[in-house]
C-alpha cells in the first residue's frame, strides 16, 4: 500500500549545542574558526533531500543565536521554521526575520530540550495574538501541542493553519507497556485535527527505530527530527544520515 510522502524538517538545534559547550563565549563570526557551524550542517541536509529547516532561538540562547538563525535564512533555499515562545521579543523578532513557520513552543530554563506541548487552552489570548500577528505578516503558525482533544480544538478555534502534535511521551514509551496507548493516543490525535482543519505535523524523540510505527499516523504532513540525525551523522556522514531517514517517508 502506498502513503502519501511525508516531509522531513531537520532540527539542527543540537549542532549549536555542540559548539555553545566549547564557544559560548566566542564571538560567531570567524567562519571555520567556530565549529560545528549548524548552518553548515543545514545546508549538508539541505543538499541530501531535507525539505527544512528547524532552529529554536531560546530565550536564554543555550543553543542557536541569532546569527546562526540569520545566516540560515539567508542561506538556506527549503523553508525555514523558527520555533519560539509566545513572548514580545520573540513575536518582533520573526515579524522581523519572517521565516517561512513559525512553530509556538513552550519553554522553561531548567529543561534540556523543549518537554511538553504548549499549553493552547491555558493562554488562548496570547496564542490567538501570536497566531494572528503571524498570519497578517504571512507567516504560517504551527502549534506544538500534545495530542489532547482539547488542545487541539483549541488550535482550530484560534485559526492555526498547522500544528505539530508531540510525540515524547510515545518516544519515551516505545520499550514499556504504554507504547501502544501513547501510539493510539496519537492517531487519534491526528484523526481530530485533520477532521477540524488542520494541517498535521509531529515531531519530539523520533529516531530510525521508532519512525517505522510513527510513518502509520494518518494525515501526516512533515516530521520534524533532529538529535537522532546528527547522532546517525556522526558515524555515517550528514547526507547518509538524512538519505536514510528520507527512505521511510
Amino acid at each position: 500500500m502506498s502513503h502519501p510522502k511525508i516531509l522531513l524538517g531537520v532540527n539542527v538545534d543540537h549542532v549549536a549545542t555542540v559548539r555553545q559547550a566549547r564557544y559560548r563565549a566566542h564571538v560567531l563570526d570567524h567562519g571555520d574558526e567556530v565549529e560545528p557551524d549548524c548552518v553548515a550542517f543545514a545546508l549538508a541536509c539541505e543538499a541530501a533531500g531535507a525539505d527544512g529547516i528547524t532552529m529554536h532561538l531560546r530565550e536564554d540562547r543555550r543553543h542557536v543565536q541569532e546569527s546562526d538563525v540569520q545566516r540560515a535564512r539567508e542561506q538556506i533555499a527549503t523553508r525555514l521554521n523558527l520555533e519560539m515562545a509566545c513572548t514580545q521579543e520573540m513575536i518582533d523578532y520573526a515579524l522581523k526575520l519572517k521565516p517561512a513557520s513559525v512553530c509556538l513552543v513552550p519553554e522553561s530554563r531548567e529543561e534540556v530540550t523543549t518537554e511538553g506541548g504548549l499549553d493552547v487552552v491555558g493562554q488562548k489570548s496570547r496564542v490567538g495574538e501570536v497566531i494572528a500577528a503571524m498570519t497578517e505578516a504571512g507567516i504560517v503558525t504551527s502549534l506544538f501541542i500534545d495530542p489532547d482533544p482539547a488542545q487541539i480544538e483549541m488550535s482550530a478555534e484560534l485559526k492555526s493553519p498547522w500544528v505539530e502534535l508531540h510525540t515524547g511521551a510515545y518516544s519515551n514509551a516505545y520499550f514499556h507497556a504504554g507504547r501502544r496507548h501513547e501510539l493510539d493516543t496519537l492517531r487519534a490525535g491526528a484523526e481530530l485535527a485533520h477532521s477540524l482543519g488542520l494541517t498535521v505535523n509531529a515531531g519530539h524523540g523520533i529516531n530510525y527505530t521508532n519512525i517505522a510505527e510513527v510513518i502509520t499516523l494518518p494525515h501526516l504532513h512533515e516530521l520534524n527530527i533532529g538529535h537522532t540525525i546528527i547522532s546517525r551523522a556522526l558515524f555515517v556522514g550528514v547526507e547518509q544520515a538524512v538519505r536514510e531517514m528520507k527512505a521511510f517517508l
